[in-house]
């Protein structure tokens, strides 16, 4: 019956219909009369929008998210024409639609899926009470260059890691109610330079090893809809392949939802010079399996009714299109409850989901002579410095635009609301708020807005901030980048404190007051000269909309820091890209030193992040010691809080296969569990390792292979660990 519903449906559409239930248009308002950089006229685009509901040529709408508003422009599609088909709406829900989660490179350095998941079924939550169907996320990519400003949307360099974090935010968006979107397939976050959307080079051992694993996790977590990414691919538009997204994500894993593109990706096949046209782009599209175009401006897929070679991939994608619309309800339920919807969004537990992630996903890269947690009984005074400590639209980080401000817990309101009535808490920002030097065109959304820039006097202020500390009994800096800094169209050729920041640290510390860096960021930063000179330091990121609360817990010792790096941390950005997985060549001893002017050791491994606990490592064991190809060890270790403090622990596992038929990376994480000890307590963590984690795509034989081999296996604290024994695959 479902089926003979969606027939009835495709066989009374005109070719222009099935077009438009392939398209999606932008739909909002855009600042002034028109954009020239989106080719947008912001008076007319409605207009052509509405009226192509009115004849059933629109299957999906973007950027709109008020309910009242939803539920008109839905009539207009469902009682607007003869079908009555309704749209789809899709929007950025990338971490929180009112409720902002932290980004999510933080939440997925709290390395613990539940988390995560309950992080995004708020967001879904959200989105579905507005009348959201459908999220352009989460971000898949693996980035191992940290110059590359979308390495804040994923989970940072590692494939088994990026493929857990995948598979819980699918989970999390899909369980709340709407389609989960991974992206950008495949490889984006490979561009040449971190430069976003440049062409990305990346061998089919690399392809199928590192960068697909997220994306099958993605596809075997049940993720309803797969984005295309932007650029080529090995000479190939990704939009434009047939063998990506059909060869593989179809044929080989199954895939079953539908593929959208990034906006405009589609007409951009003309400007990669690969197709000769907008109807040539259109067809080739279509073919290679994109089934919807997203389209800022005058769409592609409009060609599709001149093409009639296309007619069988047209209905097909049609179908798919149909069957999420089926499945989520709407072909009987189009409409939403616009004042249970503002009921939802006011939810005070997801507020509390937020605080608590916000502290899971914070990472404490330094605490010399135990700075942290501060005693506020013992406290004084604390001063609080840096404009990023009190600015409520950086707190909540880039790539959200649904936000209430006036709900966002700063750094400085966090403080100030957990030292209590007998600490005085003093603020000042110090320096001015940093520029980019190429404006952004997400800058529409909500830049950087520099501190009075009339009336602000950097040097006076500097100077006032400096004594502040002086006066103080223990300094909190806040620095890194601002938002719009990082993020799309973010892309970075230094990794350096912006501005006077790393300036006005170094004179914090200067005056000998014990000082705490409080790292607001989406990317490794340099912080050479801090992680010599700066007691405590603390990665909180972009924390979210309960972001102040939740690094005062963690200040004040209500809550432990557990969060651990996703990414190698580079000294300087001439390292990168740096990754710890890498293969061992010529002078293994050598390692470190491959620079002459710099060490080739990473400032932070992979892994690493302190707590108030102290963990020791003990009684590990593999049983058995050998196995056959098909074999299943188990790995098991003893985890001891040696500290005076509850704390949690990512218990982290790495492999590595001494011989086979291809070299294999130094270690690879392939099992990880997050743990919460008491004082004293020990608990034994289990792993099992079998042909899953052993096998790998090997390019000369197009497949996975398995070889028999010595086995290396570490378990520890980060890619550093140094407990490990072996065990043995065998032919048999």
């Amino acid at each position: 019956m479902t089926d003979e519903r969606i027939e009835d449906l495709l066989r009374g559409m005109t070719p222009a219909q099935k077009a438009g239930q392939l398209t999606q248009y932008f739909y909002f308002q855009l600042p002034g009369e028109a954009d020239p950089a989106l080719g947008v006229d912001a008076g007319e685009q409605p207009r052509a929008v509405e009226a192509a509901l009115g004849r059933g040529e629109a299957g999906s709408l973007l950027f709109v998210t008020d309910p009242d508003e939803i539920n008109r422009l839905q009539r207009l599609a469902v009682e607007g024409n003869p079908h009555g088909i309704p749209l789809l709406f899709g929007y950025d829900v990338i971490h929180g639609l009112r409720t902002i989660l932290p980004v999510p490179i933080a939440m997925a350095a709290s390395w613990d899926p539940e988390t995560i998941e309950r992080g995004q079924a708020v967001a879904a939550r959200e989105a579905r009470a507005v009348g959201i169907h459908w999220t352009f996320a989460p971000m898949v990519d693996i980035a191992r260059d940290p110059r590359w400003g979308r390495i804040i949307e994923g989970a940072g360099e590692d494939p088994f890691l990026g493929a857990a974090v995948a598979a819980a935010q699918v989970r999390g968006f899909q369980g709340g109610g709407i389609i989960a979107g991974p992206k950008h397939f495949a490889a984006y976050g490979a561009a040449l330079g971190g430069r976003d959307y440049d062409e990305a080079n990346v061998s089919e051992y690399e392809l199928w090893n590192v960068y697909f694993p997220p994306f099958r996790a993605a596809v075997e977590a049940g993720a309803g809809n797969i984005m295309t990414a932007y650029m080529d691919l090995n000479g190939v538009p990704a939009s434009g392949s047939h063998w990506l997204l059909t060869k593989v994500l179809r044929e080989t894993w199954g895939f079953e939802g539908f593929v959208v593109s990034d906006a405009n990706a589609v007409k951009n096949l003309e400007t990669h010079g690969f197709a000769a046209g907008p109807a040539d782009a259109a067809a080739r599209a279509v073919v290679a399996g994109v089934d919807l175009e997203m389209a800022v401006s005058e769409p592609a897929y409009a060609h599709l009714p001149a093409a009639p070679q296309t007619g069988d991939a047209v209905d097909a994608s049609v179908r798919r299109i149909l069957e999420a619309k089926l499945r989520l309800g709407l072909l009987d339920r189009p409409y939403v409850d616009a004042d249970r919807a503002r009921e939802i969004l006011a939810d005070p537990q997801h507020r509390e989901v937020a605080r608590e992630a916000a502290r899971r996903g914070a990472v404490l890269l330094r605490n010399e002579g135990d700075l942290l947690p501060l005693d506020a009984g013992r406290l004084g005074s604390i001063a609080v410095l840096g404009p990023l400590a009190d600015s409520k639209r950086d707190t909540i980080g880039p790539w959200v635009f649904d936000f209430d401000l006036d709900e966002t817990v700063t750094v400085l309101d966090g403080i100030r609301g957990a030292a209590g009535d007998k600490v005085r808490v003093e603020y000042a920002p110090g320096v001015q708020v940093s520029q980019r030097v190429f404006p952004s065109l997400f800058d529409m959304f909500g830049g950087n807005t520099p501190l009075d820039p009339e009336g602000f006097d950097e040097e006076a202020e500097f100077a006032r901030a400096v004594r502040l500390a002086a006066a103080s009994d223990v300094a909190v800096v806040v620095a890194g980048e601002w938002q719009n800094m990082i993020g799309e169209a973010a892309s970075r050729s230094s990794l350096e404190l912006p501005g006077r920041q790393l300036e006005l640290l170094q004179a914090v510390a200067a005056t000998g007051t014990p000082t705490v860096l409080l790292v607001m960021n989406g990317r490794p930063l340099d912080l050479r000269w801090a992680a010599e000179h700066v007691p405590a330091i603390l990665d909180i990121w972009y924390p979210g909309s309960q972001g102040g609360a939740a690094v005062a817990d963690l200040l004040f010792g209500a809550a432990s820091p557990g969060g651990k790096l996703l990414f190698t941390w580079p000294r300087t950005v001439g390292q990168v890209p740096i990754h710890y997985a890498h293969t061992r060549s010529h002078e293994p001893q050598n390692q470190g030193r491959r620079y002459w002017d710099e060490q080739s050791t990473p400032l932070y491994a992979f892994g690493h992040g302190l707590s108030y606990g102290r963990f020791t490592y003990d009684g590990l064991t593999v049983e058995p010691a050998a196995v056959a190809p098909d074999g299943v060890v188990t790995v098991s270790v003893e985890v001891t809080n040696t500290g005076g403090r509850e704390a949690p622990e990512v218990v982290q596992l790495y492999l590595h296969q001494r011989h086979g038929r291809a070299s294999r990376p130094v270690r690879e994480l392939k099992g990880f569990e997050r743990v919460v000890l008491a004082p004293g307590e020990t608990r034994r963590v289990q792993f099992t390792i079998g042909p899953a984690q052993r096998q790998y795509w090997h390019p000369a034989e197009r497949d996975w292979v398995l070889d028999a081999a010595t086995f290396d296996v570490w378990v520890g604290g980060s890619s550093t660990a140094e407990l490990g024994t072996t065990f043995e695959v065998e032919d048999r």
